[in-house]
């Protein structure tokens, strides 16, 4: 224990010595994490909106003409039910689609008490075993007498799968980029401390001292700057986040029928992963400053 208070109290003295290169360094590392946060953010809602649509995938949904009676659809969910791949047929009614929409609204479902006449069409649900079946039920419903539209989302799909691919990639590879900038921007800060106390390093070593007690203070001081910067872009990106969501969700919700995830579902995820981004990066830092007067 008193090791570790002995490495707590050098590593803030360090820091306090050197307050220029030390907020030099948490910015460093808080603008990383900000940007980070912003991909993040981006990533998980577009994945979000994926998984919502992937659900439906497996879909082929006719919408019908007002005109098209009971009867009439029944005969047709008949004639479905014998094509190849087709899993189950189910009618769906204009009140039902209402409902659905307005459990997905959740809290913002009140909005759609102001339409007054249900503008939503009767419809008929064909569940199919791959999205190749679907194209095909597709082409083969769409000429049936009654039939407004036919939707299904092979190629929402496979368009937002791209661009949740692409974020990821351009994510990581900023991440690397501004990950190796952190780190050589701590070891710096780290360096000064080294250089000047580089004689009392010296008389430790020739005392006896092993390498892990005299880059103790050195490894926390780097530590503690990663945690700061990490609870400092933390916090930014949360309150960010929430005005967005505040703002901008029930729009969201009305465009893509789909909400924004939550910034207090964000917040924990967050925190967790820019704190460890912070230590390891601080850890790094401290342990490359040291290489020049420690045997490693």
């Amino acid at each position: 224990m008193s090791r570790i208070q002995y490495n707590i109290k050098q590593a803030l003295l360090q820091i306090g010595r050197n307050k220029g290169m030390s907020l030099a360094s948490v910015f460093a590392i808080t603008a990383m994490m900000l940007i980070l946060g912003l991909f993040f953010v981006i990533t998980v809602n577009v994945n979000l909106f994926t998984e919502m649509v992937k659900s439906d995938y497996d879909q082929v949904e006719i919408f019908l003409q007002d005109s098209t009676s009971t009867e009439s659809a029944q005969s047709m969910m008949n004639e479905i039910e014998g094509y190849d791949g087709v899993e189950k047929v189910e009618y769906r009614t204009k009140e039902d689609a209402l409902n659905i929409m307005k459990k997905r609204w959740g809290e913002s479902s009140y909005l759609l008490d102001s339409l007054g006449e249900n503008p939503l069409p009767n419809s008929i649900l064909i569940t199919v075993s791959s999205l190749e079946n679907a194209g095909k039920v597709t082409d083969q419903v769409s000429d049936m007498e009654g039939v407004e539209d036919v939707t299904y989302y092979r190629e929402t799909v496979e368009k937002l799968t791209k661009v949740t691919n692409f974020l990821q990639i351009a994510a990581l590879v900023i991440m690397t980029f501004l990950v190796v900038v952190s780190v050589v921007v701590v070891a710096n800060t780290i360096k000064l401390t080294v250089f000047a106390r580089a004689r009392e390093i010296s008389i430790m070593k020739y005392v006896g001292a092993t390498n892990w007690f005299i880059r103790g203070p050195f490894l926390v001081e780097g530590i503690i700057i990663g945690i700061v910067a990490s609870l400092v872009s933390s916090g930014i990106t949360y309150l960010l986040y929430s005005k967005i969501v505040g703002t901008f969700s029930t729009q969201v919700l009305t465009i893509l029928s789909t909400p924004l995830v939550p910034a207090g579902y964000l917040a924990g995820n967050l925190i967790c992963i820019f704190l460890a981004m912070g230590v390891s990066i601080g850890a790094c830092g401290s342990i490359i400053s040291m290489r020049r007067f420690l045997d490693t």
